[in-house]
């Protein structure tokens, strides 16, 4: 069972744990240190269109690497990796709509594809957790309550649609800390995209997320939204995306990258 084992410290054990199906459960607050990733995989005729509409919103999709065609091995971010096995859970659409959720992509996987491993929100919160802002998902064992919003994305190609953000309730006190925090790592998604009324970017209710979990909101907190790497699954569904292969929410690519790497002063 996933909840009675305790998660190594270093990615690569961490992905072995997970491969051998021992961790199936959201990977925020694991491998401290360590960057955690988005993973979107397409045939290599999206491929160009999908690095475009990466470019075009680097918020929601910053680029850590993008593979060669038909490996799945991410040579630059976890040497000896596998995308195929090394996520505790994948969702596949097929003319944007989720049709399977999986373990593995294995007997899936396909000579033309490209995977893209995108920048995750988890990898700062590590840095808020150090200046002392709660995270609460983490504190309650919950995945990140995720939201579509009425942020558009800018198209390219075949490519558009709604951009989705991760919520994390802060203290009034300690929103500036946390936007200084975050801001440091663009290339995990940086600085909020919105901070106060949900129902501005277009969200009814807080407390139902279209992804992940509900949220822990207390008196006191003010809602901060991030750009998230799930938007590409949003996008799939508007676009109508023929193949996508995704992580699923929360569910990230544990990397072999230093936090502090990613840091800009």
């Amino acid at each position: 069972m996933t909840e009675a084992l305790s998660a190594p410290n270093s990615p690569a054990a961490l992905r072995s744990l997970i491969r051998a199906g021992r961790w199936l459960s959201p990977t925020a607050g694991l491998t401290p240190g360590f960057a955690q990733a988005n993973l979107v995989v397409l045939p290599h005729a999206w491929a160009y269109e999908f690095l475009l509409f990466c470019q075009r919103n680097p918020k929601p999709c910053p680029l850590l690497e993008v593979t060669d065609t038909g490996n799945w091995e991410p040579i630059a971010s976890a040497p000896g990796a596998d995308l195929r096995q090394d996520l505790p859970y994948y969702h596949v659409y097929q003319n944007g709509e989720l049709v399977e959720r999986r373990r593995n992509i294995l007997d899936l996987w396909q000579g033309d594809w490209v995977a893209f491993l995108l920048g995750c929100s988890f990898t700062f919160e590590e840095g808020l957790l150090e200046a002392g802002v709660p995270v609460r998902h983490i504190a309650c064992g919950r995945n990140v309550p995720m939201y579509r919003t009425t942020i558009g994305c800018r198209p390219a190609g075949r490519f558009s649609g709604p951009m989705v953000v991760s919520m994390r309730p802060i203290p009034a006190d300690l929103v500036v800390r946390s936007v200084q925090v975050t801001s440091r790592y663009p290339a995990v998604h940086g600085a909020p995209v919105h901070i106060g009324d949900p129902a501005t970017i277009g969200i009814a209710d807080l407390m139902c997320p279209d992804y992940g979990d509900q949220p822990d909101v207390r008196p006191g907190d003010v809602p901060i939204f991030w750009a998230c790497g799930v938007t590409p699954q949003a996008v799939a569904t508007a676009a109508k995306t023929d193949l996508m292969v995704t992580h699923a929410p929360g569910h990230m690519f544990i990397t072999d990258i230093p936090t502090a790497s990613l840091a800009v002063f």
